[in-house]
């Protein structure tokens, strides 16, 4: 596949078990997907089918520097889902997995960004996360919480929100004008 190249970056959440939801979906609409899993993701999700799915092979940890790189270039990124510590280093700056190296750079580039958390209410809650929330945005990231993204249940809940998460709300942000 050529074109557009789309970086799916997953985080250790329960829907990342489905994340070939939104691989396929972006596959649909024509872009070249590529995987990206936190290291706490690779436990939540099957990364052959996810390299088959894609023809690429699933990143997780930084390469060498004499290795070259085994990714396209992007020109966008969706983060689904994204968990409150991924938010929260994200919007500090902390770049010490290789998801949040590329998230962070992305920033600067101007890469395309959409973010679809996966928390619950009561860390949504915290002053950190409404901190951080507010400084992606400011930096030009579509993070899609609430009555346009992930409505977050209650602690406890999360097994049963991961049928209904949103993944094509994170394509649709990253096809329409925000």
């Amino acid at each position: 596949m050529t074109g557009r190249v789309l970086y799916v970056i997953a985080c250790a959440a329960p829907p990342t078990r489905d994340v070939a939801v939104l691989v396929r979906l972006a596959q649909r609409a024509g872009w070249d997907t590529c995987a990206i899993l936190t290291p706490r993701a690779r436990a939540f999700t099957d990364e052959a089918e996810l390299e088959a799915l894609t023809g690429h092979p699933v990143r997780h940890e930084y390469k060498r520097p004499e290795e070259p790189d085994v990714l396209p270039d992007p020109h966008a990124m969706i983060v689904a889902p994204a968990t409150f510590n991924t938010i929260n280093k994200w919007a500090l700056g902390i770049a010490d997995t290789l998801a949040l190296g590329l998230l962070t750079e992305a920033i600067g580039t101007g890469v395309p960004l959409v973010a679809l958390p996966s928390l619950n209410a009561a860390q949504a809650r915290h002053p950190a996360f409404q901190w951080s929330v507010e400084r992606l945005r400011v930096s030009g990231v579509r993070v899609l919480l609430g009555d346009d993204g992930f409505q977050p249940g209650e602690p406890g809940a999360g097994e049963a929100l991961v049928s209904r998460f949103p993944w094509h709300r994170a394509l649709q942000a990253l096809e329409t004008p925000g």
